[in-house]
């Protein structure tokens, strides 16, 4: 008698297997607390790092779905870390060469340069970086408020293509503590 309970346990509901089959999609994988290295000439330049990765496979547009963010640190020839990009959404066009980042963008480099935007575009084959959306830049001894970027992918020769602000960080004095606060002139 308990094998014939053993066996009937293990014969599936014929309408559960019916709404699993209906979710399966053989069109879509999905990986979770994926880690992605990708390399020159054989050291690690990029490691990308996210919750959730869908990878879509459909011919016409296959593409890489990161809905629940990612994380890209940059590494230099040295193996040390350059900047780290963040956002809350992102995808990734085989066909284009193209990343998107969308969502609380947030780049940042070892070196105290910052970059805020709402979208980013990477154009892996032009080695290009650019926006159209507003975009605040902060630098050691400035921010600048401004709409569209463009710059190189290692976010160098970089251009704001309108600036609707620049204001200079304060700094202390020796021996003066710094309460953090920037300058009160107003954007040009």
């Amino acid at each position: 008698m308990l094998i014939c309970l053993g066996l009937h346990s293990c014969i599936p509901d014929v309408e559960e297997a019916a709404r699993l089959e209906a979710r399966l999609n053989d069109q879509i994988e999905i990986a979770h607390g994926i880690t992605t290295y990708y390399s020159d000439s054989a050291l690690v330049r990029v490691v990308l790092k996210a919750p959730t990765m869908e990878n879509l496979l459909d011919p016409k547009d296959p593409r890489k779905l990161f809905p629940d963010g990612l994380r890209v640190t940059f590494i230099d020839e040295f193996g040390d870390t350059t900047s780290v990009l963040t956002a809350k959404d992102g995808v990734y066009r085989e066909r284009q060469n193209q990343v998107v980042v969308r969502d609380s963008v947030v780049w940042q480099s070892t070196e105290g340069q910052k970059l805020e935007t709402d979208e980013l575009t990477w154009q892996d084959d032009e080695e290009r970086i650019h926006t159209d959306r507003f975009v605040v830049i902060t630098q050691p001894d400035f921010i600048i408020y401004g709409y569209g970027l463009e710059a190189k992918q290692d976010f160098s020769d970089a251009k704001v293509n309108q600036v609707v602000g620049r204001v200079p960080v304060t700094r202390p004095r020796d021996g003066q503590p710094s309460d953090g606060a920037t300058s009160n002139i107003p954007p040009r």
